[in-house]
């Protein structure tokens, strides 16, 4: 499938999802938003890890606030964001919370409004030191979308996700970093590679039982200890059935390496 704004790429196991609307910081039109997931759909069922991120020296400026060619913008008054939002951003998040590989989103400059709710979709968000994330919807009178009002109070605390959304203030991958609203700050320079071993890292793991890590995280921060506990039981039943948890037991008793399948 040959696609407008963005490019799916593949190294080994990996998958790689490149924001690809450099010459606009790529900005991110409800278009964008339904090609994302599309690819996450395309990618394969082979993939053990994901990547996502920008071309050029930017992660993602936002949303599109100006038309591109016939296409309308994902501004276009209170029913025009609202119809961009359910039909398009919103499923993208949605879907790529529910994919049962781990994600890293590799912040390669602004992750400003929606970018910002995208790079923090992340499992490990590593960004290079020039990297800022960024609220900007007050400076346009608008709230904060893209499941930010979820994660950023999970993430450091309502009253910094207040300082975020309702002062629209910069914050710098290492302030970021100290606010453990992402995994790590490294050197632009490096960014890509560590997001790449990162992700082969993960890629060599055991597929199911990290997809399942990522189903109970996100459930643990709505349920009850109770419902936590049942997570971990109904994650343990589809694990503990997997390849590579015999392979993980087999190697422990033999005193081996493991070799992790993705089964």
């Amino acid at each position: 499938m040959e696609f407008e704004t963005i490019r799916l790429e593949r190294i080994g196991a990996v998958a790689k999802i490149v924001l690809n609307r450099p010459e606009r910081l790529n900005a991110c039109p409800p278009h964008m938003a339904v090609e994302i997931a599309d690819a996450l759909t395309l990618m394969g069922k082979d993939v053990r890890a994901l990547i996502i991120t920008g071309e050029g020296r930017a992660f993602c400026s936002g949303a599109d606030l100006a038309a591109r060619g016939d296409r309308p913008s994902a501004i276009t008054g209170g029913a025009g964001s609202y119809k961009a939002l359910t039909e398009a951003y919103n499923p993208m998040v949605a879907k790529l919370a529910k994919l049962n590989v781990p994600v890293i989103t590799a912040v390669n400059g602004p992750a400003a409004g929606v970018g910002c709710s995208i790079a923090l979709a992340g499992d490990f968000v590593i960004a290079g030191r020039s990297a800022y994330f960024l609220q900007a919807f007050v400076n346009i009178g608008l709230v904060p979308d893209g499941g930010a009002s979820w994660i950023l109070p999970r993430l450091i605390g309502k009253a910094r996700a207040t300082q975020m959304m309702m002062l629209g203030e910069k914050i710098g991958a290492e302030q970021a970093e100290d606010w453990g609203m992402i995994y790590k700050a490294v050197d632009d320079a490096t960014l890509q590679d560590e997001a790449l071993a990162l992700a082969e890292r993960l890629a060599k793991g055991p597929t199911v039982a990290l997809g399942r890590m990522r189903q109970n995280l996100l459930r643990a921060l709505e349920c009850d200890l109770s419902g936590a506990l049942l997570a971990e039981a109904e994650g343990q039943l589809v694990a503990g059935d997997s390849e590579d948890s015999r392979e993980g037991v087999m190697a422990f008793l033999e005193k081996r390496k493991t070799n992790f399948q993705g089964k």
